[in-house]
């Protein structure tokens, strides 16, 4: 795993505030986030030998962050310690709706570079799948990207946040691309909020390169594309719940996918599997607490 760990601050309100407004909140929790370290936390918890590549800073939150993993069991050896820059964190406001609005502050995730993927590229050759996102600096995802597929890896890109396109050369290094529906959007410039326009965002994103797409629209479930000569998008319904916080939902249904891929799982087992763990999350409270283990999918 290739990505950001955060301290996430998260306050609940009735609803999101507007600009300049504020708001009464209900309840306050502080628990360990970032994409990167959500992701790395899924796939532990559902089946994957993980290690993590990334940096947290010379404080209690890193501290928090590095402890909370190795309890995960994940190897923390390629995690470095930053003693310039803060651990990053993330503010997020979920509301009665159970949905969020999320400020990061990247802070020590801005220290991982390429010269970070050199020094432990011995972690990169030991993995069988390789997971990036985009909270962490673009130069270190194409250089994890880069390192992986000349070293054959399966190679997942979350990418998130997505703001625009990717560069040209991205696409084709990445073997299975997940972006939600509004991340698609970005990516592709479509509008992406039904199963039949995600399968054109889908369709625009493999003509880039990227082999397989799988684009997640929340309550709505799965559309993806997969390089299986069908040439046909295909919808996955996600199991129908009672959410109340859909924070790391996506990073749970991205740390289950990578479990799955790293047993031998094809996408029609990968897929479904992923997304009961993701219905699981969103019924719980929290990032990381939120995600579901092995026995709680088979309960």
């Amino acid at each position: 795993m290739v990505g950001s760990l955060n301290m996430d601050l998260v306050a609940r309100a009735p609803r999101l505030p507007r600009a300049g407004e504020t708001l009464a909140g209900s309840a306050f929790v502080q628990v360990a986030g970032g994409k990167g370290g959500n992701q790395a936390v899924a796939a532990a918890r559902l089946g994957a030998q993980v290690a993590m590549i990334g940096c947290v800073g010379a404080d209690a939150n890193g501290e928090r962050l590095r402890a909370g993993l190795l309890a995960e069991g994940i190897d923390c050896g390629a995690l470095d310690t930053s003693p310039d820059v803060p651990t990053g964190v993330a503010l997020i406001v979920v509301d009665d709706a159970s949905q969020n609005a999320i400020v990061i502050v990247a802070g020590s995730n801005g220290a991982v570079t390429p010269a970070t993927l050199a020094r432990h590229e011995a972690v990169l050759a030991a993995a069988q799948v390789v997971v990036c996102q985009l909270e962490t600096p673009p130069q270190a995802v194409l250089a994890a990207l880069t390192t992986a597929r000349a070293l054959g890896k399966i190679t997942i890109l979350n990418p998130a946040p997505a703001i625009g396109p990717l560069p040209d050369a991205w696409l084709p290094l990445v073997d299975y691309l997940v972006p939600n529906e509004l991340e698609a959007a970005a990516l592709t410039g479509l509008p992406v909020a039904t199963p039949d326009e995600a399968a054109l965002a889908a369709a625009a994103l493999r003509r880039a390169g990227a082999r397989h797409v799988l684009i997640t629209l929340g309550a709505q479930g799965v559309c993806a594309l997969l390089d299986d000569g069908s040439g046909a998008a295909r919808h996955w319904p996600a199991p129908k719940v009672a959410a109340i916080d859909t924070t790391a939902a996506g990073d749970t249904f991205v740390g289950a996918l990578a479990a799955q891929l790293a047993q031998g799982a094809l996408p029609d087992t990968a897929i479904p599997f992923a997304l009961q763990a993701a219905s699981i999350s969103v019924t719980r409270a929290g990032a990381q607490p939120s995600i579901p283990t092995l026995a709680d999918l088979r309960a």
